[in-house]
C-alpha cells in the first residue's frame, strides 16, 4: 500500500519535527533541506593571457569558463544548479585576480530569491584585485520574490595598480507577471578596502514595515529595479566627467560620484528591462573608455 500524505499533513509533520526555538505552529526553513554552496576561483596573468590558478566548487555552485577556439580565459560564468535561493540557503563566491589577470565574471541567468518561511538566505561575494589585475564583476539581476528574506554582502579588496568594475542589482518582483512585493526583508551591503584600509561602506535595508512606503519619492519612487556599480582605477576625475556626460542617454534614473578614490554609480528604473538596457548601454559606452580589458557587456547577457 502507498500512504499518501496531503500538503496539510506534510506541514504538520514538519512543524512537529521543528528545531528548538521555533514554534510548532510556525514551520521554519530550518526544517527543510537547504543549500550550502561555495565557489572559488583564482586567476593569474601569464605570457599566453589569463591562466586559471585554482578552482573550488561545492554544490550547488558551479563555475564555467566558456572559450572560443584556443583563446585564453576571458570570462567566468557562475551557475546555481539549485535554480534559485530559498530561506536558509548559504551561498558564497570568491574571485581573486592576481597580478596580470584579466577576467569578467558573470552569472548564467538571473538569480531568484524565493519566499522564505522564517530564515534569511545569505549570499556572500568576495572579490580581490591585486596589482596590475583587471576584474569585472557583472552578474545578471537578482529577482526578489514577495516575502523573500535575503542578506547579501559584497566585500572587495583592492591594491594600488588594480582596476575593478563591480555591479550588483536587485529587482523587486516580476512586474511582467503582475507580481507585487508587499513584504520581505532585504539587506544588501558593500565593503570596499584599499591596501587593507576600508574606503567605502554602504547598506541597503528594507523590512516588512518599510516595503509599503517604498513608492515614496524619498525612497524608491515607484522604481522596482535598482543597481549599484563601483569603479576603481586610474584617471578617476576624467572618467567621472565622462560618466556624467553619458548618463542622460541611459534612459533611467542615474547619478555618479567620487568617494575616497572610488567611483560609485546608482541606477533606478521602474522595470527590470529598462534597467538592463541602461546597464548594457553604460557598459557599451564606458568599456571603450577604459581601453582593452574585461569591462564590456558579458556574452551571457545575450543568451
Amino acid at each position: 500500500m502507498i500512504d499518501v500524505m496531503s500538503p496539510c499533513d506534510l506541514t504538520d509533520e514538519l512543524s512537529s519535527s521543528g528545531t528548538p526555538g521555533v514554534s510548532k505552529d510556525r514551520p521554519s526553513d530550518r526544517d527543510l533541506q537547504r543549500a550550502d554552496g561555495c565557489g572559488r576561483v583564482v586567476l593569474i596573468g601569464s605570457e599566453n593571457g589569463t591562466r586559471i590558478e585554482d578552482v573550488f566548487e561545492r554544490s550547488p555552485i558551479r563555475i564555467m569558463f566558456p572559450r572560443t577556439g584556443s583563446r585564453p580565459v576571458e570570462e567566468a560564468v557562475l551557475i546555481n544548479t539549485a535554480g534559485g535561493v530559498a530561506g536558509g540557503d548559504r551561498l558564497e563566491c570568491s574571485v581573486a585576480a592576481l597580478p596580470g589577470a584579466s577576467i569578467a565574471v558573470t552569472s548564467q541567468a538571473a538569480e531568484k530569491v524565493y519566499r522564505a518561511l522564517h530564515e534569511q538566505a545569505r549570499v556572500a561575494t568576495r572579490l580581490k584585485a591585486r596589482e596590475s589585475a583587471k576584474l569585472a564583476w557583472l552578474p545578471q539581476e537578482t529577482i526578489v520574490f514577495n516575502r523573500a528574506r535575503l542578506h547579501r554582502t559584497t566585500e572587495i579588496e583592492l591594491f594600488a595598480g588594480a582596476e575593478l568594475l563591480a555591479l550588483e542589482w536587485l529587482v523587486l518582483g516580476r512586474s511582467a507577471h503582475g507580481e507585487v512585493v508587499d513584504g520581505g526583508n532585504i539587506t544588501d551591503s558593500w565593503r570596499v578596502k584599499r591596501d587593507g584600509r576600508l574606503i567605502w561602506a554602504d547598506s541597503f535595508h528594507i523590512t516588512d514595515e518599510i516595503v509599503p512606503h517604498l513608492n515614496r519619492k524619498a525612497l524608491l519612487s515607484n522604481c522596482n529595479a535598482v543597481a549599484t556599480l563601483v569603479y576603481f582605477g586610474s584617471d578617476l576625475d576624467k572618467r567621472l566627467d565622462f560618466l556624467r556626460e553619458i548618463i542622460p542617454s541611459l534612459g533611467c534614473n542615474c547619478a555618479a560620484t567620487l568617494v575616497s578614490g572610488l567611483i560609485v554609480v546608482r541606477f533606478a528604473a521602474k522595470e527590470s528591462s529598462d534597467l538592463k538596457l541602461a546597464l548594457r548601454s553604460f557598459l557599451q559606452q564606458f568599456g571603450p573608455e577604459l581601453g582593452s580589458g574585461p569591462f564590456r557587456v558579458p556574452k551571457m547577457w545575450s543568451c
